[in-house]
């Protein structure tokens, strides 16, 4: 999802007025927040401990499953 954000200078209004609208179109936009998580390769210890139960959880369902298929074939 590539966001470009554009800013036009309104007649008469000053730089800094221009900037102040370019962040709150990109904080809007939420481009910052985007780029932080794809970016961020640390995960904390609380995430990693659920993610490892989930997978844990999907392996145990997915074995269940096999057995099931084979009990009835």
């Amino acid at each position: 999802m590539a966001v470009n954000v554009q800013v036009r200078s309104r007649r008469g209004e000053s730089t800094e007025r221009l900037i102040r609208r370019f962040i709150k179109k990109v904080k809007k936009e939420g481009v910052l927040e985007t780029y932080r998580t794809k970016t961020s390769h640390h995960i904390k210890p609380s995430v990693k401990k659920k993610l490892k139960r989930q997978k844990a959880q999907r392996a145990r369902m997915r074995l269940q499953r096999q057995l099931e298929r084979r009990k009835y074939r």
